[in-house]
C-alpha cells in the first residue's frame, strides 16, 4: 500500500469523526434494497430524503431534519401518502439512474438512464433540450465543474470522459485499463479529475488526472485489497477528499494539495456498522458554533437507521473560525434557464457561513425590566430557552459552575465579614466604662 508521512502541518490534520447519539439518528427506516451503485439518499438543511423498499420501486421517504418529538396521530389515521408528482419528465426509453441538478443554473437538471443517454431539462418548459448520445454502456456517475461549463462521466465501457453539456461534445477520453474507474469527481477549478476504481490486481485505487489531458493518471494510489464500491465526496472549501466504501464501516479523508505528492492522508473514521449509502449536508446547513466542517447521512440497512456523521475540527476558541469558513456557495442561482441555454456561464453565488453564527461570549442581553435576571458571559442563566447544541450545553453547565463557585466565594468572604464584626461588637462590649 501507499506510504503515508506521520506528519504535516495541516489545520484540518486532527479532524475526526463524531457520530451522532441515538435519539439523533432516524431509525424505523425500510431503506432499499436495490443493489444500483448509489447514494439512494438526498439533504439539504431542512430535509432528509431517502429511497424506501417497495415492489416495482420509485418510492422515497421524506423526513424534517428538525422535527418535534412529541406526534400527534389524528383519530382516523393518516388520510393519503402523496402520489402526485409536481412535475413528469418523459424522454429516456429505458428506467433513470442518475439525477443530477446543474450546479449554478435554475431549473436545469441532468439525467442518465439504462438507455446510455444523458438529457438535460428545461423545468420551466418540462422538455428536454439536449441529448448527449455518447456513451456505449451504462452511465455510473456525473461530476460538475464548478460553474458547469463542464462535466465528468465515468461508464461501465470503462472510459473516463470530460463533456461539454450544451453542444455534447466529448472534450477528453481515457480507456482506462489498468485503472476500472467507477466514481469520478471533479476537483474545483484546479482542472483535475479524481477518480476511484480497482486496479489490474483488484485492489481498490484512487487515480488523479489532468483534465485537458486523460492520456495517464498524474498519479495512482492504491488503497487497500476490498471489493466494495468507493465513494468519493470533495469539499472544495477545505480541499479535504473523504473516502466511504460500500459496505465498509470507515471513512477515510485526506488533504489534496497542486503539488506532490498531491494526497495527504490525514485520518479515519471507523465504525462496526456498515454504509450501503452516504447522503451530504450541504455547507449552508452544518453547524459552524462545533467547528463542523462536513456532514455525512449514513445509511445503515441492517439497523434500518439514518446515522449523521459529523467532521469536526478540534477548536478551543469559541469565536467564529475565519480560516476553516471561507465564502461558499449560496443558495441562490447565478444563471436562469434561458442565460445558460444561450452560452453564458457564471461562479456560484458565494455566501458566508458568519452570517448565521450567534457568538455565546460576546453578545450582552439586557435585561427586561418586569423579569429577573443573571447575565454571566453573556448568558442570562435564568431565561428558559434551552441550548441548541451539545457544545451550548457544556458551556451554559461550566459557566453555571463557575457562577457557583463565585457565590460560594463570596458568601464564604461574607460570612467572615459577619464574624470579625461579631467579634468587634463583643469586645466593645466588654470595654469597662471610664469613671
Amino acid at each position: 500500500m501507499s506510504w503515508r508521512p506521520q506528519y504535516r502541518n495541516s489545520k484540518f490534520r486532527n479532524v475526526y469523526g463524531k457520530a451522532a447519539s441515538r435519539e439523533h439518528c432516524f431509525d424505523g427506516i425500510s431503506i432499499t434494497k436495490n443493489v444500483h451503485d448509489n447514494h439512494f439518499c438526498a439533504i439539504n438543511p431542512r430535509f432528509l430524503a431517502i429511497v424506501t423498499e417497495s415492489a416495482g420501486g420509485g418510492s422515497f421517504l421524506v423526513i424534517p431534519l428538525e422535527q418535534v418529538r412529541l406526534w400527534e396521530i389524528p383519530d382516523g389515521g393518516l388520510k393519503r401518502n402523496m402520489t402526485e408528482a409536481v412535475l413528469e419528465l418523459y424522454g429516456h426509453s429505458r428506467r433513470v439512474g442518475l439525477i443530477e441538478w446543474h450546479p449554478t443554473t435554475n431549473n436545469i437538471l441532468f439525467s442518465a438512464g439504462y438507455d446510455y443517454k444523458i438529457l438535460i431539462w428545461n423545468l420551466e418548459t418540462g422538455e428536454p433540450v439536449k441529448m448527449i448520445d455518447c456513451h456505449t454502456d451504462v452511465i455510473l456517475c456525473m461530476s460538475f465543474n464548478t460553474d458547469g461549463s463542464l462535466f465528468a462521466t465515468t461508464c461501465k465501457d470503462k472510459r473516463l470522459r470530460v463533456i461539454e453539456p450544451r453542444a455534447g461534445k466529448v472534450l477528453q477520453e481515457a480507456n482506462c485499463k489498468n485503472h476500472k474507474v467507477n466514481r469520478v469527481v471533479i476537483l474545483g477549478n484546479s482542472k483535475r479529475l479524481l477518480t476511484t476504481g480497482m486496479s489490474r490486481w483488484n485492489t481498490r485505487q484512487i487515480a488523479l488526472w489532468d483534465q485537458e489531458d486523460l492520456s495517464m493518471p498524474i498519479k495512482e494510489e492504491e488503497i487497500d485489497g476490498l471489493s466494495g464500491l468507493l465513494f468519493p465526496f470533495y469539499d472544495v472549501d477545505t480541499h479535504m477528499l473523504y473516502l466511504a466504501g460500500k459496505g465498509d464501516g470507515n471513512i477515510r479523508y485526506y488533504e489534496i494539495s497542486t503539488e506532490k505528492p498531491y494526497f495527504h492522508y490525514l485520518m479515519e473514521y471507523r465504525s462496526p456498522a456498515p454504509q450501503k449509502g452516504m447522503g451530504v449536508m450541504p455547507k449552508h446547513g452544518l453547524d459552524v458554533s462545533i467547528c463542523e466542517v462536513f456532514r455525512f447521512y449514513k445509511l445503515v440497512t441492517l439497523k434500518g437507521i439514518i446515522e449523521p456523521i459529523s467532521m469536526i475540527v478540534p477548536r478551543r476558541s469559541e469565536t467564529y473560525q475565519e480560516d476553516i469558513y471561507p465564502m461558499t456557495s449560496g443558495t441562490e442561482p447565478a444563471l436562469t434557464a434561458d442565460e445558460w441555454l444561450s452560452g453564458m456561464n457564471r461562479d456560484p453565488i458565494l455566501m458566508s457561513l458568519k452570517e448565521g453564527y450567534k457568538s455565546t461570549n460576546v453578545a450582552f442581553k439586557v435585561p427586561k425590566k418586569d423579569k429577573k435576571s443573571v447575565v454571566v458571559n453573556g448568558i442570562d442563566l435564568l431565561e428558559n430557552v434551552p441550548p441548541r447544541t451539545e457544545n451550548e450545553l457544556l458551556r451554559m453547565f461550566f459557566r453555571q459552575q463557575d457562577e457557583i463557585r463565585r457565590l460560594k466565594e463570596e458568601l464564604t468572604q461574607k460570612d467572615v465579614k459577619i464574624r470579625q464584626l461579631e467579634l468587634e461588637l463583643k469586645n466593645l462590649r466588654n470595654v469597662p466604662k471610664s469613671t
